[in-house]
């Protein structure tokens, strides 16, 4: 068993149910194409990693999907908004011995094992390690020990999530990562290759 811990939170990959701003540009059928699209991207980059993996699913676990096999272990996410739900499953890999613990997106499609790499090491030096995405939050974070006030009082999905979570860590080291973009809308695909993929 490693001591560093990745999490991923996943959504159960369903018809209207995933990528929905997304698909109010490009319907629901393609929303979810491009979804699990991002889902395998994720999973390739991950699994070469130097560390153990815990995929937290929105609504259930599936058994033979693409996080099948002893390099994963599955949980359900529980909570009643992202905070809370990222609070629980970092509290229970602390809780599970780990030293240190990050945590990316599974709608990514410019993470690289690097970047995961580098929070990782960060995390000898400094106490926080956030990658900032282009939208204001962040697409990935990295903690040695429970920070409950970055859970907390955010409103999640907005523009303001990363200033609000840097100011409540003023008194804190915190190691920023390069800035990416996950793919929320229509503009996120529009000017690179997964919409030469999917639209020519």
């Amino acid at each position: 068993m490693s001591k560093n811990l990745l999490l991923t939170f996943t959504r159960n990959p369903e018809i209207g149910k995933v990528k929905t701003r997304l698909a109010k540009s490009i319907g629901d059928a393609a929303a979810l194409n491009i979804y699990e699209f991002l889902l395998n991207h994720t999973k390739e980059v991950i699994e070469k990693g130097a560390f153990d993996i815990a995929v937290y699913y929105s609504e259930k676990i599936k058994e033979n999907d693409i996080w099948a096999g002893p390099k994963f272990t599955k949980y359900v996410q529980n909570g009643n908004d992202l905070g809370e739900r990222m609070l629980k499953a970092f509290e229970e890999g602390f809780e599970n011995s780990y030293t240190k613990i990050v945590i990316v997106g599974s709608d990514l499609y410019d993470l690289e094992l690097s970047h995961i790499n580098e929070a990782f090491d960060s995390l000898d030096k400094t106490e926080v390690v956030i990658g900032p995405a282009e939208d204001g939050g962040y697409y990935l974070l990295g903690l040695k020990r429970m920070i409950p006030r970055i859970f907390r009082n955010k409103k999640w999905g907005t523009e303001t999530v990363r200033k609000d979570t840097l100011k409540d860590l003023q008194d804190l080291s915190v190691h920023l990562l390069p800035t990416l973009n996950d793919i929320d809308v229509f503009e996120d695909i529009q000017y690179n290759s997964i919409f030469d993929q999917f639209y020519k």
